[in-house]
């Protein structure tokens, strides 16, 4: 295929089961993410999913930074953000607020990311490349996920983690609309 064939999803029928979602109600939080290039790959990831918000949180960088702009290749201006010097706070205000706070990591009393029925609105929380999410900020999440790991290794790039949970919360959030879409109204 040439990139003259290309054209985008949304031109597609298969783009009409999502129309009905404008915006994916989650949003995550990066706490101590140290890669400017992790940040960008969630700019990017964040902008296709259509997530609500990104909160950038302790070391994390923010915008504008030459590494994020080279990965996000522009979604870092389209995707709403907010930074926090620390995160529990956010994630108090968000609890406050209704939503799901979901860690995601590898814990004894995580749930798998397929079998987790998530409760609209969730913010998802990734941590540092080396050290995990913080103990305090894992304390104060209502639920633990897990990604399935089948290899040798026990963990995926923080980026890569977080564009298979946000594409599995899009496919789960589509479903409910569908659901709601087609229940014989009262």
């Amino acid at each position: 295929m040439t990139g003259s064939e290309r054209i985008p999803y949304q031109a597609t029928s298969r783009a009409a089961a999502y129309e009905a979602i404008l915006r994916l109600p989650v949003s995550v939080v990066l706490d101590n993410v140290r890669s400017l290039y992790n940040v960008g790959a969630f700019f990017r990831t964040a902008d296709a999913t259509s997530v609500e918000r990104l909160y950038l949180c302790g070391i994390t960088g923010k915008p504008p930074h030459r590494a994020i702009r080279k990965t996000a290749l522009g979604a870092e201006d389209k995707v709403a953000w907010e930074y926090a010097a620390d995160s529990i706070p956010v994630l108090e205000d968000l609890r406050a607020r209704g939503w799901e706070i979901a860690a995601i990591e590898t814990s004894l009393h995580a749930v798998d990311l397929f079998d987790w029925r998530p409760r609209f609105p969730v913010c998802v929380v990734f941590g540092h490349e080396v050290e995990g999410i913080r103990p305090e900020v894992s304390g104060r999440a209502d639920t633990h996920v897990r990604i399935p790991m089948l290899g040798l290794k026990h963990s995926l790039n923080v980026a890569t983690a977080g564009g298979v949970v946000l594409y599995e919360l899009l496919r789960k959030y589509r479903r409910l609309v569908e659901k709601a879409r087609s229940a014989p109204s009262s």
